[in-house]
């Protein structure tokens, strides 16, 4: 069963500059002023990040950043993202975490990442994009998880280091915005994992709140300031993530990051909790292991549900170019994997069917001619097998639609590069169908053993530092 659709208002967000729908007026992406919490020892005094000491520790973390940028020894790269989505009933936080118009009122919330690329220094960005209200964060701090696992309750004692914005312990974040915290200084290396905990002592007063249902990875939340304990004891979980959509790290100059531009077969809807074992997160392990692929991060930007041409759960993947792949630091090529819930929705005759494989053509072709503006090669994707779910109607239409998708992605010569995850994954006796070691069950999404299928058969010379 594919995750559940739902139209709500899409805000895109960028750097300093305002886009709107005809919902949600959005307010700009505002990057801070610099500091640095110095590495090793205990999470510093909240009460002084503000002092005068810290405020030229700000100027000079500054200026060292931006003379290491001019003189080409570095530059800003996501190594993690989440796309931020409008928070549907069923994935807000549990009773007593959600009350009648506010949410995580005097509570910790203790979160995990798996990045992709290393560096010394970080920033964490904190969205609310789709928030009904302003999103007051009072204090933010980065920390490693015990045993280094994605959703670990736990941190390694003395290793959590404070977040400031604009040298101060919290912020508040604008309704439709993002803030972009000062850089810390806190090493982290290619695929380790971080721990993010924000305590918000009044909580965001709306119900309209900005998550990613689909993280695959557990969270933990607890009422009071717990900002600085080892562990959550007693703490409520959800496998979702909270407010957060991205860390970028100052990496070297020839790093840089591939954008993943999916739906729940990339958001990983069937791979492990926990697990990091998403086809994504497969084909950066692989890149990880070549010199010179190894310097490529690979960014998430897919959810369950979300649709090419038509707002699903998230908005659809024309109108988030902006804010999910343009707005990322580093970017240098751009992955398109989705479709099929465009086809899979649309109705099973035959004018429908046509309209939708035209449609995803054009839609293909726009996104292509906006990437290339962009100086970003786009590798298409093939639509991957549906033959048994219930997208599979008995005429065939959709399966016509999605032969004819396919055959354009390949043929066209539209795209920089063709994955073809179909021909990795149908089965060869009933290429209508996936292949049964493949499949999680519902003939649509993949288990772990199929998305490193996916991975594998991605060309990795695609990713090299001269690909571009």
């Amino acid at each position: 069963m594919p995750d559940s659709m739902r139209r709500g208002p899409y805000v895109k967000t960028t750097a300093l500059r305002r886009w709107a729908t005809t919902t949600v007026a959005v307010a700009a992406t505002v990057t801070l002023t610099v500091t640095a919490a110095a590495f090793g020892g205990a999470l510093a005094d909240r009460a002084g990040a503000g002092s005068p000491a810290a405020a030229q520790h700000v100027s000079a973390a500054d200026a060292a950043d931006a003379a290491n940028a001019a003189a080409g020894h570095g530059h800003w790269v996501d190594t993690w993202t989440s796309m931020p989505q409008l928070t549907e009933p069923g994935n807000m936080p549990p009773a007593p975490y959600t009350q009648d118009g506010a949410v995580f009122a005097d509570t910790t919330l203790r979160q995990t990442v798996h990045v992709t690329l290393g560096g010394r220094t970080l920033r964490l960005h904190l969205s609310n994009a789709f928030g009904g209200a302003v999103l007051p964060v009072t204090a933010v701090s980065v920390a490693r998880p015990v045993d280094g696992r994605s959703g670990a309750r736990a941190i390694v004692p003395g290793s959590a280091r404070q977040v400031t914005f604009g040298g101060r312990p919290g912020t508040t974040v604008p309704v439709g915005a993002q803030m972009v915290a000062d850089p810390l200084d806190f090493p982290v290396a290619a695929g380790e994992t971080l721990t993010v905990t924000i305590y918000l002592a009044t909580g965001q007063q709306s119900t309209n709140i900005t998550s990613h249902p689909g993280s695959r990875t557990t969270s933990y939340m607890l009422r009071g300031d717990h900002l600085d304990d080892a562990d959550l004891d007693g703490a409520a979980s959800v496998n979702h993530w909270y407010f957060l959509s991205a860390v970028e790290v100052q990496a070297p100059a020839t790093d840089r990051a591939t954008v993943v531009l999916g739906d729940s077969l990339a958001d990983g809807r069937g791979s492990t909790d926990n697990g990091d074992d998403r086809w994504p997160d497969r084909l950066r392990a692989r890149l990880a292991q070549h010199a010179d692929t190894a310097g490529t991060a690979v960014l998430n930007q897919a959810a369950g549900g979300n649709r090419v041409l038509n707002d699903g759960l998230g908005p659809n993947a024309l109108s988030r170019l902006d804010r999910d792949v343009f707005a990322q630091p580093g970017v240098t090529s751009l992955i398109v994997s989705e479709g099929v819930n465009d086809i899979g929705t649309a109705d099973a005759t035959a004018a429908a069917q046509q309209a939708v494989t035209a449609d995803l053509i054009n839609a293909y072709r726009q996104i292509v001619l906006r990437a290339h503006a962009q100086g970003i090669p786009v590798y298409g994707a093939t639509l991957t097998p549906f033959g048994g779910h219930q997208y599979d109607d008995a005429a065939g239409l959709r399966e016509a639609s999605r032969q004819a998708v396919n055959d354009w992605i390949r043929t066209s010569g539209q795209f920089d590069a063709v994955l073809d995850f179909d021909r990795a994954v149908r089965d060869p006796q009933a290429p209508r169908r996936l292949r049964s070691d493949l499949d999680v069950g519902d003939h649509l999404h993949f288990n772990p053993t199929g998305y490193q299928a996916l991975a594998d058969s991605v060309p990795l010379r695609l990713f090299g530092p001269g690909a571009r």
